[in-house]
């Protein structure tokens, strides 16, 4: 198992830490062989080298991912890198993603909210075998619009989706509403 994203400089013991949601409510619930987890108090160049050379040795059978408010996808944010290479990048999260995690009750102002991360670029992520992507609630329906009513534009990083062979995106009637068809 690979994770996706990770704020950069937050603890582990933090309520928002990617780390501790996945240990809690997935990886310790599960039987799983290996499990990488993005350190993000560990130097952030370091981790995605290490990652990247990791996950170059595992492909990707299923990624579990979801579309962010603004249209992220992991933590690429719009002017998403559509080109790199690299499996995993350090990214400026921008003020409309940061808005999302204070909304979302995990941080109690703004300036609370990392500005940076580590996340799985979008190559690797369009790497994966199959996708399965999971999209929940109104504050998510004017993105999953612009992502697959939209031609794919890195302005709308999620919109990558729509070329992707084996990509399956659910969506409950909130987050489905404003939808043409």
């Amino acid at each position: 198992m690979f994770h996706l994203d990770e704020y950069i400089g937050l603890s582990i013991t933090h309520p928002a830490s990617f780390r501790k949601y996945l240990q809690e409510r997935f990886i310790s619930k599960v039987n799983l062989k290996n499990v990488y987890l993005i350190n993000g108090e560990a130097n952030p160049q370091q981790a995605c080298e290490k990652l990247g050379e990791l996950i170059l040795q595992h492909p990707i059978d299923v990624a579990l991912v979801g579309i962010g408010e603004n249209g992220h996808l992991a933590f690429n944010d719009p002017r998403a890198d559509f080109e790199t290479e690299e499996p995993y990048i350090i990214v400026e999260l921008d003020d409309a993603c940061r808005q999302q995690q204070m909304n979302e009750g995990w941080f109690n102002s703004i300036d609370d909210v990392p500005q940076k991360a580590i996340s799985m670029s979008i190559k690797q992520i369009m790497k994966s075998k199959n996708i399965i992507c999971s999209v929940p609630d109104k504050r998510k329906a004017a993105a999953v619009k612009n992502c697959l009513e939209n031609s794919v534009s890195n302005l709308c990083p999620a919109s990558i989706l729509q070329a992707h062979k084996n990509c399956i995106i659910y969506l409950d009637k909130d987050s489905a509403s404003l939808l043409s068809h």
